[in-house]
């Protein structure tokens, strides 16, 4: 019933400014929101980092935002992530093949959804931001976000590698078309985070079943392990995490030569176990203001997440 009914509901919600509203004026909201957002500055993201690192997980960090249809706030956006940069780059961090620090960027926060030049605007953002992580020793993902911009968003990370070929990419196993996508980004030096997807699409260039999304998992985790890139696993299911297991030992891929990566506040007793298990392990470390559809996304992918958000608005319930 949660895949079939709540899970399409809560993702249309996340795209509704009236349901948004309504939500961010919950006071049970902000303590769920606190478990996966690592508050709204600069300064609380690092606290968070810091700590993260102190248990020998990497960490990527996203400052919220999408879909932006103003200049002055994508340019904002850009200012965010510089600010972020520099502090990162004060960390004490060793000059390693695999970087333990990185940032995630959503082209869609930089300008790519404005109507005039919105792909060469939030390609040359990008390029702003990747200049000074290379200059701070930080790596540079680009976010997938709904199919709408996917030809935009890999032809951005195309334009840019020839600049920055370590900058990684997301690609969505519930879309039909990634497993063409995963063999033609699988080269040499390429970063690929796979995950399985967390918008509402149409059956049209979607899968909708639950059990076809896991067969394109796999089925792409095979590609990137056997490719000649870095696969960057992301997903919070076991089945998922054993199967990269044997996939990564079927490949002869070494534990530095992929990585797990999970979300902030979710899973953290495994996230420990994988790094205790001699395993790399990243989590994705969001902050800013605009939590909502991220705050959204993850109510829609676990039942686990919607249960502890409906108890604390229960009456009588502890805030």
């Amino acid at each position: 019933m949660f895949t079939n009914v709540l899970r399409p509901a809560l993702l249309a919600a996340s795209r509704s400014p009236r349901v948004e509203r309504s939500v961010s004026g919950m006071s049970a909201t902000r303590k769920l929101v606190d478990r996966f957002v690592a508050g709204s500055s600069e300064e609380q993201a690092a606290a968070a980092i810091r700590n993260l690192r102190g248990s020998d997980r990497f960490v990527t960090i996203d400052y919220l935002g999408e879909d932006t249809t103003d200049i002055r706030q994508a340019r904002a956006t850009v200012s965010h992530y510089l600010e972020m940069l520099r502090m990162l780059a004060e960390l004490p961090e060793s000059a390693e093949s695999v970087r333990p620090l990185e940032v995630s960027l959503k082209l869609s926060a930089l300008g790519q959804s404005l109507s005039h030049d919105g792909h060469a605007i939030a390609r040359d953002h990008a390029h702003q931001i990747c200049t000074a992580a290379m200059a701070a020793g930080v790596w540079v993902t680009v976010d997938a976000e709904d199919h709408t911009t996917t030809d935009s968003t890999l032809a951005i990370v195309r334009e840019l590698r020839v600049d920055f070929p370590w900058l990684g990419t997301v690609l969505q196993a519930y879309l039909r078309r990634t497993e063409s996508d995963c063999r033609d980004f699988a080269g040499p030096g390429s970063r690929i985070r796979l995950c399985k997807g967390a918008y509402r699409e149409p059956a049209t260039v979607a899968f909708q079943d639950r059990a076809e999304v896991d067969g394109s998992y796999l089925r792409c985790l095979e590609v990137l392990m056997h490719g000649d890139g870095y696969p960057m696993v992301a997903t919070h299911d076991p089945i998922m995490i054993e199967a990269a297991y044997r996939a990564a030992a079927a490949a002869e891929r070494k534990p530095d030569e992929f990585e797990f990566q999970m979300l902030y506040g979710i899973r953290d007793e495994e996230q420990r176990r994988l790094v205790a298990d001699g395993q790399q392990l990243r989590v994705y470390v969001p902050y800013g203001d605009e939590w909502y559809g991220y705050f959204m996304r993850r109510l829609a992918e676990r039942p686990a997440n919607l249960a502890f958000f409906l108890r604390s608005l229960r009456p009588g319930a502890r805030r």
